[in-house]
C-alpha cells in the first residue's frame, strides 16, 4: 500500500486570515488566542518575539501591532474538511488524523493512493497536483508517503528530519529508518509521558524500541507501543473512510463586520473554493448555488429589516471554476444593497451535474466558443437579471413577421417555437412594418428609382384560422445602388391601397 499524508501545521492561522478581508492579515503579525495564551503565531509575529505559549498582554507588549483571533475549533474543522474533499478528487480512500499530540490539534489527511499512483503518472506528479489543488483554499501542506496510514502521518509532523533522509519512505527498511529518527513526542502517548520519556533519555523511537516492551507496557501502558507498531506496519491499522456528503454547505464568520460588497466577496471567495472543492471530488459541475448573508442584529434599522440576505446564483452552463463563480456573484451583489452589516456567510449547493472534466485543447472548438457565448451569457443575466437577456427562436409559422419570437435564455421554446425549423432564404433586417412602395408602370420604386425583380413570385397564403390572413407574392429584388431587398405584392390589390410592400433587407 501507498499512503500520502498531508500535515497542515499553519490550518488554525490560516483559516483565521481567510476570515478577514484586511490585506495587512495575510502579511502582518498574526497570532491565535486560546485561554489567554498565545497557541500559534505567523513567522511576522515570530520575528517580533511572538512565541506559542506566551502571555497575551507579553504578546501585545512585543508586537503593539499584531492582530490577535480566538482559537476556533469549528472553523478548523470546517477547513480541514475542504482539505479532504479536494483529496477526494484523487483516490475515494481518504480519512482524517485528528489527534492531539502536546496539547496541539494535529490538522493532517491521509490518502491512500496505490490504485491511482499510475492514473496520476507517479508519485511526485501526484503530490504536485495535491499541492496545487491545496492552492485555491488557501492552505500550506507538509506531504510525506510510506507504505502505512500512520507512517506516513509520523513523517509529515517530524520538525526536523536528519541530512540525508526525506520524508517520502519507498518501503518498509526505509520506514522503519524513518521511524527510528521521530521524536517519542508525535505519538500521543509519548506526549502524555514526554517529561518521563525525556528523564530516561528516550530521545527517539530507535530508544523506545531498544528496550524491553514488558517494562514499557506497564509503566507507560499499551497505547505507546501500539501506535508504534501501528506506524512499522507490525499492527493492523483499520481507517474510517471519509464520505462525501450529498449537499454542500459551508459556514464562515467574518472577523469584522462587512459594510461592502467587496468585504462580503473576499470571505464568499473562500466558501466558492471549497464548493469548487466539493464539486471536483465528484467530478461534477455547480448548476445553482445560494449565498446567504446573516446580518448583524444591533445594526439592523429596525424590525422589518431582514435577518439575512439570499442571493441564488443559476448558472446557464454548469460550471467547476471558482474565478467564473465569484464574477457571477460579484455582478449579482452589484446590484444588492446591504440591509446591514454581514457577520456571516453561508453556502449551499445541492443542484450538480456530475460529468467528465474537458479534455485540454491546444485550439478552440467549437465547444470552447460555445462555452465563451454562455459565460457571456451568463454574466448578463447577472447583471441585468434572467427576464431581460432573451434569444430569438422560430416559429412553424409561414408568415414572415410571425415566424421568430423572443424567450428568455434557458427557457425551453413552446411547442410553436421550435429550435429544429428549417427557415427558407430570408433577409437579415426584417422590418417592423412593411413600408408601401410607390409604382410606374406596373413596376414597384424604391427612392423614386425602379427595383429590378431578380427571383420569385414566393407565394404565401396563411393565417385564415386568426384573423389575420395573409396573401402574398414575394421576390428577392435589387435596388439601384446594388442592394438585394425583398418585397411583396398583394394578391388582390384595391384601387386605392398600394399593391407593393417593402418586408426587409438583405446583409
Amino acid at each position: 500500500m501507498r499512503w500520502i499524508a498531508l500535515h497542515l501545521p499553519m490550518l488554525s492561522l490560516e483559516s483565521f486570515v481567510a476570515s478577514c478581508a484586511d490585506d495587512d492579515a495575510a502579511t502582518g503579525p498574526v497570532a491565535l488566542i486560546d485561554a489567554h495564551r498565545v497557541a500559534a503565531a505567523n513567522a511576522a509575529a515570530q520575528t517580533l518575539g511572538v512565541q506559542p505559549g506566551m502571555k497575551r498582554a507579553t504578546a501585545l507588549a512585543l508586537a503593539p501591532h499584531l492582530l490577535l483571533g480566538q482559537v476556533d475549533a469549528g472553523r478548523d474543522r470546517q477547513s480541514l474538511t475542504a482539505v479532504a474533499h479536494a483529496a477526494l478528487a484523487f483516490t475515494p480512500s481518504v480519512t482524517l488524523d485528528l489527534r492531539a499530540a502536546a496539547e496541539v490539534p494535529v490538522h493532517s489527511v491521509l490518502l491512500e493512493v496505490q490504485s491511482t499512483l499510475r492514473y496520476f503518472g507517479g508519485l511526485p506528479r501526484l503530490l504536485q497536483r495535491l499541492r496545487a489543488a491545496l492552492v485555491p483554499l488557501g492552505h500550506r501542506a507538509v506531504c510525506a508517503s510510506a507504505p502505512t496510514a500512520q507512517g506516513a502521518a509520523l513523517l509529515a509532523r517530524m520538525p526536523h528530519l536528519p541530512e540525508g533522509m526525506t520524508r517520502h519512505a519507498g518501503d518498509a527498511p526505509a520506514l522503519h529508518a524513518a521511524i527510528d529518527q521521530a521524536p517519542p513526542w508525535l505519538l500521543a502517548a509519548g506526549a502524555e509521558h514526554w517529561e518521563s520519556l525525556q528523564g530516561m533519555g528516550l530521545q527517539r523511537c530507535a530508544d523506545l524500541r531498544r528496550l524491553p516492551r514488558d517494562g514499557l507496557t506497564r509503566r507507560f501502558g499499551t497505547a505507546l507501543l501500539d501506535e508504534l507498531d501501528r506506524a512499522l506496519g507490525e499492527r493492523p491499522d483499520p481507517r474510517a473512510w471519509l464520505v462525501l456528503p450529498e449537499v454542500f454547505h459551508s459556514r464562515l464568520e467574518l472577523f469584522a463586520r462587512a459594510d461592502t460588497t467587496e468585504q462580503v466577496l473576499h470571505g464568499a471567495s473562500v466558501l466558492l473554493a471549497r464548493l469548487v472543492a466539493w464539486a471536483s471530488a465528484q467530478q461534477a459541475q455547480v448548476r445553482r448555488f445560494t449565498l446567504r448573508m446573516q446580518h448583524e442584529a444591533r445594526h439592523r434599522h429596525d424590525a422589518s429589516t431582514p435577518a439575512d440576505t439570499l442571493l441564488e446564483i443559476a448558472l446557464a452552463e454548469p460550471s467547476h471554476d471558482a474565478a467564473h463563480l465569484l464574477v457571477l456573484l460579484r455582478e449579482r451583489l452589484a446590484q444588492v444593497q446591504l440591509a446591514a452589516p454581514t457577520l456571516e456567510l453561508f453556502i449551499d449547493c445541492s443542484d450538480v451535474v456530475r460529468r467528465p472534466p474537458p479534455n485540454g485543447e491546444l485550439f478552440p472548438t467549437p465547444r470552447s466558443e460555445h462555452e465563451g457565448i454562455t459565460r457571456l451569457i451568463e454574466r448578463l443575466q447577472a447583471r441585468l437579471g434572467d427576464a431581460q437577456v432573451q434569444r430569438l427562436v422560430c416559429v412553424d409559422d409561414h408568415r414572415p413577421e410571425r415566424q421568430t419570437a423572443l424567450c428568455r435564455v434557458g427557457v425551453a421554446p413552446s411547442d410553436a417555437a421550435r429550435a429544429g425549423v428549417t427557415m427558407p432564404l430570408r433577409p437579415v433586417w426584417l422590418l417592423d412594418e412593411a413600408v408601401p412602395l410607390h409604382e410606374r408602370q406596373m413596376q414597384p420604386l424604391l427612392d423614386g428609382r425602379p427595383l429590378q425583380l431578380l427571383s420569385g413570385p414566393e407565394r404565401i397564403e396563411s393565417g385564415w384560422w386568426d384573423a389575420a390572413l395573409v396573401e402574398r407574392d414575394y421576390f428577392i429584388a435589387q435596388a439601384g445602388d446594388g442592394a438585394l431587398v425583398w418585397i411583396y405584392r398583394r394578391r388582390l390589390p384595391t384601387q386605392d391601397a398600394p399593391a407593393w410592400f417593402l418586408q426587409g433587407r438583405f446583409g
